[in-house]
């Protein structure tokens, strides 16, 4: 079914619970392909006109059809959110960020081994089923915010930025649109780990909204990978800064390829507020932002990794010119 209305969409949504809407089907093709997503009918939502990049008072507003090409490219976000560019660039091929959105980045899924072997036990896939990572193969898995459901890990890079620099989401269901911080919009796994974020069933992602800010010249965006061609992040950093005389004016702190969701890092923000930008206290940073780290056994590299990995995105971002 295609459609050329947000409004449309929606109405066929809820006329069909077991729809989903496709946009790029970088991610929801795979699924299927491997059995893990089996929805009965898709809602093809390409020409509905949700692709603006633009800015509109002291936001930048970034439609959710917008391509990942055509927003990292934008000069706008270049100039203004470079540590979107960044991120998006750092993500996936030029051929997979041609077609993939904004949107269908926000509900990719993670790429646990675990959750698309469909002979495998999976409580995100088959609630219940129990989590082979635990105790088994979980080299790629999360240190942060995991639990005895699920310990897999969020796989966007984009979503690392977009956490870091404060933007909001907005939805929208046949009754209107709300918004909601973007660091609220994906879940740990907690109990429920087959639930990735709080849109519910019957909404769609409409826009993002990102405010202006001054950390656009300290900023970086490390990626650590197996290969350097495209690869999900085994650890990731977004960090950005606003130093004036070498004193930290404003920082935002993020790492991805660690938790169920994007992490920020708001306990190393608020040491480093204030303070000089020093090699120091990127390292009691980096400290703090361990304390609640834990491994499983073939992840538990990353515990040394994730501070390391802060510590040099800083160390770049205070670098730039």
């Amino acid at each position: 079914m295609r459609t050329t209305s947000a409004k449309s969409a929606l109405a066929l949504l809820l006329k069909d619970k077991n729809s989903k809407f496709l946009a790029g089907g970088t991610n929801l093709i795979d699924l299927m392909k491997r059995g893990v997503a089996a929805p009965e009918k898709l809602i093809d939502i390409n020409h509905v006109p949700l692709k603006q990049i633009e800015l509109v008072g002291n936001k930048i507003i970034i439609g959710a059809l917008a391509s990942n090409t055509a927003v990292a490219e934008h000069t706008l976000i270049k100039e203004k959110l470079p540590l979107l560019a960044m991120a998006l660039n750092a993500g996936a091929s030029a051929q997979l960020r041609n077609v993939a959105t904004v949107g269908g980045n926000m509900m990719q899924r993670t790429r646990c081994g675990y959750f698309y072997d469909t002979e495998m036990p999976c409580n995100k896939r088959q609630p219940g089923s129990g989590c082979g990572a635990i105790g088994g193969f979980n080299r790629m898995h999360a240190i942060f915010g995991t639990s005895e459901k699920c310990i897999a890990v969020h796989p966007s890079d984009m979503c690392v930025a977009l956490t870091a620099l404060d933007a909001t989401v907005v939805l929208a269901n046949s009754k209107g649109e709300r918004k909601m911080l973007f660091k609220d919009f994906h879940r740990l796994a907690g109990d429920t780990p087959q639930l990735d974020n709080n849109l519910k069933a019957d909404e769609m992602i409409i826009r993002l909204e990102i405010p202006i800010n001054n950390l656009a010249k300290n900023t970086h965006y490390l990626k650590v990978r197996d290969r350097a061609s495209y690869a999900f992040a085994l650890v990731s950093v977004a960090a950005a800064m606003e130093i004036s005389n070498n004193k930290i004016v404003d920082v935002r702190l993020a790492m991805g390829g660690v938790a169920h969701k994007p992490w920020r890092l708001t306990a190393s923000e608020n040491f480093l507020k204030g303070k000089d930008a020093t090699l120091a206290n990127f390292e009691q940073a980096a400290k703090l932002a361990m304390t609640d780290a834990k491994g499983f056994g073939e992840n538990d590299f990353k515990l040394q990794m994730a501070p390391n990995s802060i510590i040099e995105a800083l160390n770049v971002a205070k670098s730039k010119a």
